[in-house]
């Protein structure tokens, strides 16, 4: 990791509005209820200003020359103007119920999330800007002071430095830097707290059951992702990070904390996927806010150098860059694309495959464009230069420009501002022999609808000597030609065969998993008749849990459908499927063994040696997927009718896999991979090259 001196960190510029808040607090959870005074001071540059609350709030000015008016409601909300006489600090007196149910939020088949407008409940508390808890002004940032009380044995956190005491109920949180919301989380929590030497931060956990374990791992976790990223790009910005057990299932990232579900926290992996992004967006998006006029540029850069990067650095680049490829591919339809400067947050599984997915592919071209130490440079600098304000794409190029000298303005247009991706063909290619060895050449066209795009492209050629030559080839035309001298005669050519550019993925690099079928608008779902009721009725509340928000998704008997559809992706559920025997014939990667209509042995038959196993049908869970007639068939059975339940809410979370086990009703993960894919059609294999002094022809 490279070293480096940053400038001086910058504060919030002149022109933006710094509003600073002493907020008295008192929550009463079993009745929904808060109690605020609010004493605020204004910059000097106005005297009018729009106050956002929660409607019934009730405000009233209790100090200072100030008077407010009501001008209108929207939804939850309500708008008031504040009109100050002096320039001095005015205090406002309001309180009333905030307690707004869990709505739910459909991404695709299967996938959901649960949301809330803000809630003071017995469960737990959750407040933010837009629960208008406190006098949200827009345009603005916030300082604050704030002082809760709460019940005896409850905690409260907010971001930045401060104590919570669930024996006496009372907490402190401030807050000196500016801050794009003010956040109040609550409930019953048992605190760990944990610093290391060289970290300036502390690390806190806050769960809602004693599990010391559990905290230590986060802990350590903690404190390892914050000294990696301090070095890598600048100092963190906070004086702690603290992992807050949520009352729901979420994965919220605040400044200096991050609110989790209760499930996702034990998850064995969120250690190493989830987690390092939430800490990561204290530099992206909590330290360096987002100017989402000009496009959330936050989660594409804060999925690249925490999800993807953690899965380079353990050697699984290639997978992790065609894994972002194929969920652009199987996610995103045509009239749903759009170019990053568009995207503001994540509504949906295309939404997330642009902004995360296409966004990280593009960081990790600029880092090919420019080499990795003027990349982490530029890192810094825009760090450095935009700490704690508002920031856009134009503020990333001119960081990244001046660490190179380079002019980037053909780069961000093309992958920044423009929508859709580049497709690619390989054709023309030959080889011929000449005195000095071999040439090799070929053409590279984008095939793709729209202008062409300025690619750099690998070349990967296989001798037969052992050896591999690695040519770069830029094009920017539609059709772009190369030729290449070679010592020994070539036996394989690949395209871009590490998926180092964003673009469309080629017949036989798109090896079929859940995603073809999470993703699908349309498609249809069979339920096996001959199954016991148990097993049907948890099969038939399965996909009714999938379908909820997907009316292109039908739902069928097996016994119904007489021949399965070509014209769109098909579920087949359980062993007992009349269509099974269908679905295994003449498959490639896995055997089935059927004895009276129903699977008595499965076995997987693919190359890799980590997915060679066999299933004992009485107590595996398995899914299997394969293509028939090009479309994405998957299978899916258990014996467990209690199992259910818990494979309904999994199975769209593991899309980018082929092949699945699970065991009891916990639907325990045994087993998951990838079927081998074919061979790209970016690839070229030539026949015995022409001797010296022929004309040589096209082998392909």
């Amino acid at each position: 990791m490279l070293a480096a001196q940053l400038p001086a960190i910058s504060q919030a510029s002149a022109s933006e509005t710094l509003i600073q808040h002493q907020l008295d607090v008192q929550l009463a959870p079993e009745q929904g209820h808060i109690e605020v005074r609010d004493q605020m001071r204004f910059p000097e540059s106005k005297s009018q200003w729009s106050l956002i609350l929660h409607t019934g709030l009730d405000p009233k000015i209790i100090a200072g020359k100030a008077t407010l008016t009501r001008v209108s409601a929207f939804g939850h909300l309500t708008e008031y103007r504040l009109h100050l006489e002096t320039p001095d600090p005015v205090t406002l007196a309001y309180g009333g119920r905030i307690q707004h149910d869990l709505e739910r939020i459909d991404e695709s088949l299967g996938r959901a999330h649960q949301w809330s407008r803000g809630t003071i409940a017995p469960d737990g508390v959750f407040l933010d800007g837009n629960s208008g808890w406190y006098p949200r002004i827009p345009e603005s940032h916030q300082a604050f002071e704030l002082d809760i009380q709460l019940p005896e044995g409850w905690s409260a956190i907010s971001q930045g430095s401060g104590t919570t005491d669930p024996a006496t109920g009372h907490a402190r949180w401030s807050e000196s830097q500016p801050q794009d919301d003010i956040y109040l989380i609550a409930g019953r929590f048992q605190a760990y707290r944990q610093r290391a030497d060289g970290v300036p931060a502390e690390a806190q956990v806050y769960l809602r059951q004693p599990d010391a374990a559990l905290a230590e791992r986060y802990l350590d976790a903690t404190l390892e992702y914050l000294t990696v990223y301090s070095d890598l790009i600048g100092p963190y910005p906070f004086a702690k990070f603290a992992l807050v057990e949520n009352f729901w299932e979420s994965g919220y990232g605040m400044p200096s904390f991050t609110l989790l579900g209760p499930r996702v926290i034990r998850l064995p992996f969120i250690l190493q996927t989830s987690y390092p992004h939430e800490i990561l967006h204290n530099w992206w998006g909590n330290g360096v806010y987002v100017d989402y006029e000009s496009g959330n540029w936050s989660e594409g850069l804060t999925n690249y150098l925490a999800d993807y990067w953690l899965m380079e650095r353990a050697g699984r680049g290639v997978e992790g860059r065609r894994d972002m490829l194929k969920s652009f591919a199987d996610y995103v339809r045509q009239g749903r694309d759009f170019p990053l400067t568009e995207f503001v947050q994540r509504h949906g599984a295309d939404s997330q495959a642009i902004g995360y997915n296409k966004g990280a592919m593009v960081f990790h071209m600029l880092r090919r464009e420019l080499g990795d130490e003027t990349f982490i440079q530029g890192l810094r600098r825009f760090y450095a230069d935009n700490r704690f304000r508002a920031a856009g794409y134009a503020d990333l190029r001119r960081a990244f420009e001046h660490v190179s000298g380079r002019d980037l303005g053909a780069f961000f247009a093309a992958w920044v501002e423009r929508a859709g991706a580049p497709s690619l063909a390989l054709d023309e290619v030959e080889t011929r022999s000449t005195p000095e060895g071999y040439r090799i050449s070929g053409r590279i066209r984008q095939t793709q609808s729209g202008p062409p795009f300025p690619l750099s492209l690998s070349v990967v050629i296989d001798l037969d000597s052992g050896e591999s030559v690695i040519e770069t080839i830029i094009s920017r035309e539609r059709e772009t030609r190369f030729e290449i001298a070679l010592r020994s005669a070539p036996v394989r050519l690949r395209l871009d065969p590490d998926f180092e550019v964003f673009r469309a993925l080629a017949p036989g690099e798109l090896p079929v998993t859940l995603s073809n079928l999470f993703g699908a608008e349309q498609g249809l779902i069979l339920i096996p008749a001959a199954a016991p009721e148990a097993l049907q009725s948890g099969y038939r509340q399965l996909a009714e849990s999938w379908r909820a928000g997907h009316p292109g998704w039908q739902i069928d008997d097996d016994q119904a459908v007489e021949r399965l559809p070509d014209d769109r992706p098909v579920w087949l559920l359980g062993w007992e499927n009349r269509h099974l025997a269908t679905f295994a014939r003449d498959a490639t990667d896995f055997a089935l063994t059927l004895d009276d209509g129903t699977a008595s042995r499965l076995t997987l038959t693919s190359e890799p040696s980590q997915m060679n196993a066999t299933f004992d049908p009485k107590t595996d869970s398995p899914v299997l997927t394969r293509w028939m007639a090009e479309r994405p068939v998957a299978w899916m059975a258990t014996r467990e009718p209690s199992a259910l339940p818990a494979l309904a809410r999994k199975l769209p979370h593991y899309g980018k896999y082929s092949v699945l086990s699970f065991s009891g009703p916990e639907a325990t993960n045994q087993l998951k991979g990838q079927w081998p894919a074919g061979e790209s059609s970016l690839t070229y294999r030539p026949s015995p090259p022409a001797q010296s002094g022929d004309e040589g022809q096209a082998t392909d």
